[in-house]
């Protein structure tokens, strides 16, 4: 595929605009502003750091990249116990909604717009990453800039709720953002290469406060 082809499909799919439903969810994020662990700027862009290096960020792009190398060459048994361990690897209840009903989204709105016969070698519902290297397969779209793509699109996202939640201005956001830069393509150039058996998190606050959000008294995300 021509790289301009590329760009336009990733855009369109990782787009804010495509209706997953990702601006639903804070990946605990909204706990940890409440409890003061996020305040400003920099406190922001150390935890998404954290995530994307340790955590929800760096396990994603690996299950993005071995979903993607198995419908690359067909392989519907290794696509299974991929969507399997992807399904099971959440640390909380909420985690596991945020990535499964993303991912549910994702392919609804994947097969009736860009439909490819990678997608039926899905044998269901899977999570989000998953569900984005297979389609990214699919179509041709290359490895590399599929993970780049759905780091990018994973990390805006949890800054996009920073924005609302701490709060931060539009242009703190965007420093955020660009800050994160360094993190987020050593986290796709690094899960390349990886399998399902380096899948593993080191982020226990995420977590928890991912916990701690179901029971939260006030809320306005979904995780």
């Amino acid at each position: 595929m021509t790289d301009a082809a590329t760009l336009y499909r990733l855009m369109a799919w990782l787009s804010p605009a495509y209706p997953v439903g990702a601006f639903s969810y804070s990946h605990g994020l909204e706990y940890a502003v409440e409890e003061g662990h996020i305040t400003d700027a920099a406190t922001t862009r150390a935890w998404l750091e954290d995530v994307i290096d340790l955590g929800a960020g760096r396990n994603d792009a690996i299950f993005c990249a071995c979903a993607h190398r198995a419908a690359g060459a067909g392989d519907g048994e290794a696509l299974a116990e991929i969507v399997e361990f992807a399904a099971a690897f959440s640390a909380t209840a909420e985690l596991a909604l945020e990535t499964r009903a993303q991912g549910t989204a994702f392919l609804k709105a994947t097969r009736a717009a860009w439909p490819t016969p990678a997608l039926d070698l899905l044998p269901g519902d899977c999570a989000y990453p998953v569900a984005v290297g297979v389609a990214a397969a699919g179509h041709g779209v290359g490895l590399d800039a599929t993970l780049v793509g759905y780091v990018q699109a994973f990390a805006a996202n949890l800054v996009s709720a920073a924005v609302r939640l701490v709060p931060l201005g539009q242009t703190d956001g965007q420093r955020v953002t660009a800050a994160l830069e360094p993190a987020i393509v050593a986290t796709a150039s690094r899960a390349a290469s990886l399998g399902l058996e380096d899948a593993g998190s080191a982020t226990l606050m995420t977590d928890y406060c991912s916990m701690m959000h179901e029971t939260q008294y006030t809320r306005l995300f979904r995780s």
